[in-house]
């Protein structure tokens, strides 16, 4: 009766919310559809997932290199957020015709723009390779010899299924590499800019807002997929013609409320949510800390500066909205971990764990040493874990130093060529030449970041363990850490604009003096301290970590039967579904799940800088001119909350109605929420949505670009 009771509790503690979860699509039909149904799903798993009929992850896409975007016209219409498309709109800013600042939309098709370098790239078929990444390893195998073995697989797997087609191929290990799947994908290169608001609406609220509800920022851009006539992905080309998609997302006029069911469709970057309590904790305690503090630092002498002038300001904005991006993130998941007591509920899991197995022996017998290893292995780790952060995101949080030592390889390169070996020097040094001078890098500003780092640096290290030339710079320099930045930034020729346009003139004949640049030496110390000593010890851990969480994972997931467990996310297409849902953020206090224009509004009276629109919007504000984009109130509602689990990569994703329509596209979380990325809570765990209404009404009526709307399917 005992052990009935133990198992009892066991199971109720595993059992997640019913909103957690990243699912894999193509296991929908098997493991979700009924749940989904019951949340008051009205389609088929196969009109979500399906590799032989069009479906909606033909309409789902990676965006650049971490976001989603959604397909919303049959003329490749694309969807995303602002912050995704960001750095192309910046690319394609000058201080002079500013697009982040005033915003930019094409009135017809000549005016899209071209966005060098950004691609879309689509799914086009998922396989379960497990058997066949394991049928080549042998037991008398060491970890070593299999993880060689399963390399050379994965990578002849991926070889065979590009063979005679246009087509990608990756594999990634899921669960820990319990199973392995592969993506066939199909990547888009013309890619042109077609419309997005001013900075100031699509980042209205800035980094006062950013990670917390309410939110009022109309977070999207716009872009065009071209392609060639025979509608295959093509290099850019004034030939192309706009891409006719597989499927796209009609467009939902009708809006979600509290209840309703919502489905985010896309590529998560990356959760954790297996970590042991050994993990959690170094995160509260160390890890997140950290890095909060040192990027704090940062923000605040880039803001200071960036304040100075609009050069600036263009110059370092990108940079500074991804610093701040993570700071925020990581004060919020500290802060929602510690509200969750997680450590504590972790630790309760694994002792629960513990005591399903222990009724039979032999399972009992390999797990009973488990939670001891986790836990030696951390405690082995966690000063590792601390340099790591200290050469991450301090000393390499200085352009100086990881610009300079990006100039490694064309030295070494160059002295393979004076052996008269083989080398690559002159294509280095051809693919290298266009990075001198240093892009969106200004001398001062980053002066004052390298004082403030090596302070940070120098107080928290030991001298044994810093990087030798470092060392010796300090000890010449009485240990005076802005004497040692001056002399620095005035002698060396990598960070000075005018010597920089000199070096490619005569590289060859004057590398060794180059070679010797005290900006290059200190970088390159640096670099090459931290991958022979810290980095392979990270690495090994990290491969120690993983094993005992591969052997924990299969564990739970065979012994646990009543939970169905989700792979963490890895950057692949996943399905999250859910409800519009408000919040109780703390007693007394209840947030509702949507805002609207009002608000916009009301925070713009404050006059505080984040909170700055243009006079145009305030004018069909106070006209009332919304269209038909208001809810049933008379309100144009801006953003909503819902229960789906997300995380990074989510951003710019299509959420998704009961019907398969859009209403919205995913942007972020609410602060505390940020912790799902290694632990759900569905009592305030949120993803924020823009409104799709409010979309449409910025596309219609604030830049008169309603010309598009006529190429999307509206339903009403």
């Amino acid at each position: 009766m005992k052990n009935k009771i133990i198992l009892l509790f066991v199971l109720v503690t595993f059992l997640g919310k019913a909103d957690e979860g990243m699912w894999m699509p193509q296991l929908i039909e098997a493991l979700n559809i009924k749940d989904m149904k019951k949340n008051g799903f009205k389609l088929t798993a196969e009109q979500i997932y399906s590799i032989n009929k069009a479906s909606m992850k033909d309409a789902v896409a990676i965006f650049g290199g971490g976001c989603t975007a959604e397909v919303i016209s049959t003329k490749g219409l694309i969807l995303t957020n602002h912050h995704c498309g960001f750095s192309a709109i910046a690319g394609l800013s000058t201080v002079q015709n500013d697009h982040l600042k005033n915003g930019y939309w094409a009135m017809k098709p000549s005016e899209e723009l071209n966005c060098p370098g950004l691609t879309v790239t689509f799914i086009k078929k998922i396989e379960d390779v497990t058997v066949k990444v394991m049928e080549s390893i042998k037991s008398t195998f060491s970890e070593i010899q299999k993880d060689s073995a399963i390399k050379a697989t994965i990578k002849s797997l991926e070889t065979l299924a590009k063979k005679d087609n246009h087509y990608e191929a990756f594999i990634r290990p899921f669960y820990y590499g319990n199973e392995y799947y592969l993506f066939v994908t199909e990547t888009f290169k013309d890619i042109r800019l077609v419309g997005a608001p001013p900075e100031s609406i699509g980042k209205f609220g800035g980094e006062t807002d950013n990670w917390v509800w309410p939110r009022h920022n109309a977070d999207f851009s716009m872009f065009r997929i071209y392609a060639s006539k025979e509608n295959k992905p093509a290099d850019f080309n004034a030939e192309n013609i706009p891409y006719k998609p597989i499927h796209s997302f009609p467009i939902s006029l009708k809006g979600a409320e509290k209840g309703d069911f919502t489905m985010v469709y896309g590529f998560p970057g990356r959760t954790q949510e297996y970590l042991t309590s050994y993990a959690v904790d170094l995160l509260i305690k160390q890890q997140d800390p950290l890095r909060v503090n040192l990027r704090g630092k940062r923000l605040a002498i880039m803001d200071e500066d960036m304040k100075k002038n609009d050069t600036l300001r263009l110059m370092y904005t990108a940079k500074y909205a991804g610093v701040a991006n993570a700071y925020k993130k990581w004060s919020g998941e500290m802060a929602g971990l510690i509200k969750s007591n997680a450590v504590e509920k972790k630790k309760k899991q694994e002792d629960e764990f513990l005591a399903l197995v222990s009724s039979d022996p032999v399972k009992k017998e390999l797990y009973k040493n488990l939670f001891n290893e986790f836990k030696r292995t951390y405690q082995e780790y966690a000063p590792l874990s601390k340099q790591y952060d200290y050469f991450t995101e301090c000393l390499w949080g200085v352009d100086a130093f990881r610009l300079s030592a990006s100039f490694m390889p064309v030295f070494a390169e160059l002295k393979k060529k004076q052996l008269g070996k083989e080398n690559k020097f002159e294509t280095l040094l051809k693919d290298t030449k266009p990075v001198l001078p240093f892009k969106n890098f200004n001398k001062e500003t980053d002066r004052k970041l390298c004082k403030a780092m090596l302070e940070a640096y120098v107080a928290a290290t030991d001298r044994e363990f810093m990087p030798r030339y470092l060392d010796s710079l300090l000890t010449a320099h009485n240990g005076n850490v802005n004497a040692l930045t001056d002399f620095l930034y005035n002698n060396s020729s990598f960070i000075d604009n005018e010597k920089a346009k000199l070096m490619f003139s005569d590289f060859e004949k004057s590398a060794s003096l180059y070679e010797r640049d005290p900006m290059y030496l200190v970088a390159s110390s640096i670099y090459l301290h931290y991958q022979k000593t810290v980095i392979p010890q990270i690495g090994y851990f990290d491969r120690q970590i993983n094993d005992l969480q591969k052997v924990y994972m299969k564990g739970l997931k065979e012994n646990v039967k009543d939970k169905k467990f989700y792979p963490d996310a890895n950057g692949t297409l996943r399905v999250s579904f859910g409800k519009v849902a408000d919040y109780q953020p703390k007693d007394g206090v209840l947030n509702l799940h949507y805002t609207t224009i009002d608000g916009m509004v009301e925070k713009n009276k404050t006059g505080l800088e984040d909170f700055y629109v243009k006079p145009r919007l305030l004018e069909l504000f106070e006209k009332k001119d919304f269209g038909p984009y208001v809810d049933k109130n008379g309100k144009l509602r801006i953003a909503f909350t819902g229960s789906n689990h997300t995380t990074g990569g989510n951003s710019g994703s299509p959420v998704i109605n009961a019907k398969g329509e859009l209403i919205g596209t995913n942007f972020d979380r609410n602060w505390e929420g940020t912790m799902s990325d290694v632990m759900y809570n569905g009592d305030f765990c949120r993803n924020i949505v823009l409104d799709v209404r409010f979309t449409l009404w910025m596309i219609d009526k604030y830049a008169g670009a309603g010309y598009l709307l006529n190429e999307m399917k509206l339903v009403k």
